[in-house]
């Protein structure tokens, strides 16, 4: 598929996906968020792909917020459906995403930008990058999930002062405060994130999809994280992954998962 906004490549098992709008420091749009949901749908039915890299096209933006002159005269009713839709068909749909999404933050994640990469699984960063929800600025709150994962990933108190602020944070302490796991030089980052997706892809798919929706049940307000895990659990002890996994450990080999 042709796409205006975003650049889709593959290497190996690894689809990267990049936002594509380096003049606008990859500012996000309605017609960007719709890109990428398309490029999500085409990377979940592609069964060579195990792992997805999300990052910018550039060396100075991740995404630097969403393009703010395609919602400054929009009314209650129009921002609400801005905030819902884009959840429902992006954000929410990689948090929930079968394959683990990663996302590499190579310069400003700001607003939608930085609520774009706390939608991933985890999150990797260039040393210059910068981080922030500077909405309140504007007059305005997060709109994409901000409000919600920010404090789920730093803390309540830490969260709520990033937006009142509307403060940025470097990528030290992005890692110092857990909203990153790793930061690399920029040069290193897209290598380095490759590196920790070709790991994640050697294991068995079928239990890191398991996985994801046991960890995300945790967060859910009307779900049992444990009792997700424990059904998971389970359920894993039926199929050929564990299978393979269990029998390559008992011969001393290294599996050979099948992905069922």
């Amino acid at each position: 598929m042709n796409y205006q906004n975003i650049t889709l490549d593959y290497d190996n098992r690894i689809a990267v996906l990049r936002v594509n709008r380096p003049k606008k420091l990859n500012a996000l749009n309605r017609e960007t968020i719709q890109e990428l949901h398309e490029a999500l749908i085409e990377i979940q039915d592609d069964d060579e792909v195990a792992v997805v890299i999300l990052t910018g096209t550039g060396e100075k933006a991740f995404v630097a917020g969403a393009d703010i002159a395609e919602f400054a005269d929009y009314s209650v009713e129009e921002g609400q459906d801005l905030a819902a839709k884009g959840q429902e068909i992006l954000f929410n749909v990689i948090e929930n995403f079968s394959k683990p999404v990663i996302a590499a933050i190579n310069g400003f994640a700001l607003g939608g930008g930085l609520e774009l990469a706390m939608s991933a699984h985890f999150r990797t960063a260039s040393t210059h990058a910068k981080m922030g929800l500077p909405e309140t600025s504007l007059g305005v709150i997060p709109g994409y999930g901000g409000t919600q994962r920010l404090a789920q990933l730093v803390g309540k108190g830490k969260a709520m002062e990033m937006i009142m602020t509307a403060g940025m944070m470097n990528a030290d302490e992005g890692y110092r405060l857990g909203l990153v796991n790793h930061v690399f030089a920029p040069e290193d980052l897209l290598e380095e994130t490759q590196k920790l997706a070709t790991k994640i892809s050697k294991n068995s798919m079928v239990a890191i999809k398991a996985a994801i929706e046991a960890v995300n049940a945790g967060f859910s307000h009307d779900k049992d994280g444990y009792a997700a895990e424990i059904k998971a659990f389970g359920e894993a002890f039926g199929t050929e992954d564990f299978k393979e996994g269990t029998q390559a450990f008992l011969n001393k080999r290294k599996p050979d998962f099948p992905g069922q």
